[in-house]
């Protein structure tokens, strides 16, 4: 068999440099007013809930690290008491619990989009016609 060509490697992490760096200057859109009020959407919300009865903080950052200095009988306690059916991979019932947590969170953040004026436009004479039919 020949023998292959043999690139140099040199080339290939120069490109994967480049790469990295042009993925760390990206930036994702949600598209959601991080700035905007958050308005009550129940009326538990209305009468002052502000969902830390079902968890102790409403940041997943500390969330994540509490389940992380959690042993492994203490998260599947955890994981009973939020609801959720504890299973024995540690790996797998952290991202379900790390899952459930945002669905959560997400349902106490929701904002409000201001709704656009209409503005006042007389109605044609055709139009009133049409509307009058069916009278």
């Amino acid at each position: 068999m020949p023998k292959k060509e043999e690139k140099p490697k040199e080339a290939g992490k120069e490109v994967k440099k480049e790469e990295k760096k042009n993925l760390e200057s990206l930036s994702q859109t949600h598209g959601k007013d991080e700035q905007a009020p958050v308005v009550a959407t129940t009326l538990d919300q209305i009468w002052g809930d502000d969902g830390t009865w079902k968890y102790p903080t409403m940041d997943a950052g500390e969330y994540k690290d509490e389940l992380d200095t959690m042993a492994k009988s203490d998260l599947q306690n955890h994981a009973i008491k939020i609801g959720i059916i504890p299973i024995d991979n540690r790996a797998m019932l952290t991202q379900r619990l790390v899952r459930e947590f945002k669905n959560h969170t997400s349902q106490y953040k929701a904002t409000s989009v201001p709704l656009q004026e209409k503005e006042d436009e007389e109605v044609s004479s055709e139009i009133k016609q049409i509307l009058e039919e069916g009278r």
